[in-house]
């Protein structure tokens, strides 16, 4: 069967049980059967890509698309998979649509990977903006003197560091920050050449990790690519709102009426208890608010 559609991942050694979760949680809906699963290796061992190779399509070594002094690198090789989201229809030819999910998100309900792949019709990026009812901070300001505030919102503080323009830093300053863990594009949407030009821009002063993020919101709130904004549950940012349970349904749903159905859950930031993270520890739990009031303690990593 020929798939026109992939969705794309990428883990090195340390996140391989993460991204194995998100095989199994995207597999086990009928729909994936259509649907190509293709892997960056960013260091996974060779006993864990035969492992992973008889349940993905493609698993594949990355370049640097865009040169990088080797003293931002340090070694970590893996940081080039930050890049190489901007450039997914260069590793992946054969597909007409990608959706790029995180390996620290996994698969609740399979109506979102529908509507990441129907968003990016006509050349749009479908996205999902983190922000969203039940959301108590949105943008950080240090306050001087009672009246005046210095900004510390995530684009404001990246676009400043990275040495992007006073004008395009105020634009950023308070637009919903978009996370591109999770994020849909056509192969010959012209989107990915604004994407990459502007990670160009951003990567010469700033950080690698972060600056393939801060490109993107570049790209939406400056450079004004088509967008399709799709709901807060198709990426939802566990380390910025914990979810409830619906115990009759047995799943994962928003905190707050309707309380709709987590569609991608994703851990990024951490889910930390103590000084330990349940991306790399399975065995973190946390009391987590059921529908009708009580409290179960539970791991939000995914359950086959």
């Amino acid at each position: 069967m020929i798939k026109k559609n992939a969705i794309i991942t990428s883990a090195d050694a340390n996140y391989y049980y993460l991204l194995s979760e998100l095989v199994d949680s995207i597999k086990r809906f009928e729909g994936s059967n259509n649907i190509a699963i293709c892997v960056f290796d960013a260091g996974l061992t060779e006993a864990q890509k035969n492992k992973l190779s008889s349940k993905v399509d493609e698993i594949i070594l990355s370049e640097w698309d865009i040169k990088v002094p080797e003293g931002k690198i340090k070694g970590r090789e893996w940081l080039k998979n930050f890049i190489n989201r901007a450039f997914l229809p260069k590793y992946f030819p054969n597909y007409e649509k990608y959706l790029w999910i995180d390996s620290d998100a996994w698969v609740n309900d399979w109506r979102s990977i529908e509507l990441y792949f129907k968003a990016c019709d006509d050349g749009k990026l479908g996205v999902t903006q983190t922000v969203g009812p039940g959301y108590k901070v949105t943008s950080r300001v240090n306050w001087v003197f009672g009246k005046l505030a210095i900004i510390k919102s995530q684009n404001f503080k990246h676009a400043v560091k990275s040495k992007i323009s006073y004008n395009k830093a105020r634009k950023l300053a308070f637009a919903p920050h978009i996370n591109n863990g999770v994020f849909s594009l056509e192969k010959n949407s012209l989107s990915w050449e604004v994407w990459q030009k502007n990670l160009k821009q951003t990567i010469k002063a700033g950080d690698i990790f972060g600056s393939e993020q801060l490109a993107l919101n570049m790209s939406v709130y400056i450079d004004d690519i088509e967008t399709e904004f799709l709901p807060l549950n198709c990426n939802w940012i566990t380390s910025n709102l914990l979810p409830k349970f619906d115990e009759q349904n047995n799943t994962f749903v928003e905190p707050y009426l309707p309380n709709y159905k987590i569609g991608i859950m994703h851990l990024a930031g951490g889910i930390w208890k103590g000084n330990e993270d349940m991306r790399l520890n399975k065995d973190i739990k946390l009391d987590i608010k059921t529908l009708s009031g009580k409290i179960l303690n539970k791991s939000l990593r995914f359950n086959n």
